[in-house]
């Protein structure tokens, strides 16, 4: 289960870029009642997205040059500057050397060997994103690679994590877990075989009460349904959707326990 209780290789951050960062505000305000709270004036717009004051992730302008409106997820690591080059020699690429965030914390940007952005956070000032497992905040972190052994084995040698197959209808599926614990207790993502027409990604789920009538709203804010409303089996029914500007999400509506 993914918590605000962050160890090494927890999912701990994540936020989005955007070409129109008050459009997508507005957005995202629709699906799940977000409200957009400035980082202050020496952020460049960047901001917290929030859910009865709570932080649950951020939002900016895209700063990269030829990127994609796309959402990052971030994962602890007690040294942004030794993951980074742990993670170049294991055959990822850094996209951005790692800096600090005014006082907040040290980050570097990545792409893993298959191609998959994603981020590292060593905590400063601020540890990650403050509800977790909740509706209309992330619920689980899900990668899609064309091999997702040696993804698992990457990342497991990056992060520590723990990978465990599971039997999903249609796939194969790998269940990660951070380092320690039990396996259940600390499962916050899975790796998925890269569908055909997909480039490699992380896909953010964000809990809800009712995911039919979210997708609807995603429909009505010029948003995108990329797979429709289904049920998986011993899990929950889950949607996933693209804001008006392409990035890509997922909802999950969680199967409640007999």
């Amino acid at each position: 289960m993914l918590t605000t209780e962050f160890v090494t290789g927890s999912p701990n951050w994540l936020d989005l870029g955007s070409p129109e960062p008050g459009a997508a505000a507005a957005f995202y305000a629709a699906v799940f009642g977000w409200q957009f709270q400035s980082a202050g004036p020496d952020a460049g717009g960047y901001g917290f997205l929030q859910v009865d004051g709570k932080t649950v992730a951020g939002l900016g302008q895209l700063t990269e040059e030829g990127a994609s409106s796309a959402w990052t997820v971030y994962f602890q690591t007690p040294d942004a500057d030794a993951a980074a080059k742990a993670a170049e020699q294991a055959g990822a690429t850094i996209r951005t050397d790692a800096f600090d965030v005014m006082g907040a914390g040290r980050m570097a940007n990545l792409t893993d060997p298959q191609g998959a952005p994603y981020a590292v956070w060593q905590p400063g000032d601020f540890a990650g994103f403050e509800l977790a497992s909740a509706p209309n905040a992330l619920g689980w972190v899900e990668l899609h690679v064309a091999d997702p052994a040696a993804a698992a084995a990457f990342y497991g040698a990056q992060f520590g994590w723990r990978a465990a197959q599971s039997d999903m209808p249609d796939m194969p599926y790998t269940i990660l877990s951070t380092s320690e614990g039990d396996l259940d207790a600390t499962s916050f993502g899975g790796i998925a075989p890269l569908m055909e027409g997909q480039t490699p990604h992380w896909l953010p789920y964000f809990g809800v009460e009712d995911v039919d009538d979210r997708a609807a709203a995603v429909t009505s804010a010029s948003g995108a349904v990329i797979v429709p409303p289904m049920d998986i089996p011993s899990v929950g029914r889950f949607a996933i959707l693209a804001d008006p500007f392409g990035a890509q999400f997922a909802m999950l509506k969680p199967e409640q326990p007999a």
